[in-house]
């Protein structure tokens, strides 16, 4: 039967975060944010024919306000750290929560347009993944470890199975608790960039 524990040191092992330092601080055509992205996350595809980023998708993004317009048809540091952003985002998130996060992040930050730059705001929120890494590491195993305690008075093939089905609800109802989290939130930041633009038309 599978193993959990096992399964989780492989996906930890395996997944990819790009690193601030590897973003080029030469901009970019199209086709290379695509290489660029799937160089560099192409470890986290489910998979193999999965794409993690396509023309299609850009131009999506951009007609959606989820990306600023490319500049003569080339893509910033900024334009790269803002689809890796959605690149996470848009596995749990809509596009209308998305566009709500970013819009903010594109306004006041994106392309030098205050004294905290894109890439300050990303290399602080990377810094921190090795911890949340463990964190997360450290959760799961524990949901592991109470799946491992349940239905042992049955056959061990209908254990096993019992089992797997224990951590896949235990781990399911944490996503949705967080993803309901994320959304509150997301909620109340659209209210307040809302008020905050009513706010502004009056003056």
């Amino acid at each position: 039967m599978i193993d959990a524990e096992k399964t989780l040191d492989n996906i930890i092992e395996k997944i990819q975060i790009i690193d601030a330092d590897d973003i080029p601080s030469i901009d970019l055509y199209m086709d290379q944010v695509t290489t660029f992205m799937d160089s560099h996350l192409g470890n986290n595809k489910r998979f193999e024919d999965d794409k993690v980023l396509t023309k299609t998708m850009i131009n999506n993004y951009a007609k959606n306000d989820l990306l600023p317009a490319p500049k003569k048809k080339r893509y910033t540091k900024d334009h790269v750290i803002m689809l890796t952003y959605i690149y996470y985002m848009k596995n749990f998130l809509s596009i209308n929560d998305i566009k709500t996060l970013l819009k903010p992040i594109s306004e006041r930050y994106f392309d030098g347009n205050n004294k905290v730059s894109m890439e300050e705001i990303y290399k602080t929120l990377s810094n921190s993944e090795e911890e949340m890494t463990d964190f997360i590491k450290s959760d799961i195993i524990r949901e592991i470890n109470k799946s491992k305690e349940m239905f042992l008075d049955n056959p061990k093939k209908d254990t096993d199975y019992l089992q797997l089905f224990a951590l896949v609800t235990g781990l399911t109802y944490d996503i949705y608790v967080k993803k309901q989290m994320i959304e509150s939130i997301v909620d109340q930041i659209n209210k307040y960039e809302e008020k905050t633009s009513k706010d502004k038309k009056k003056e």
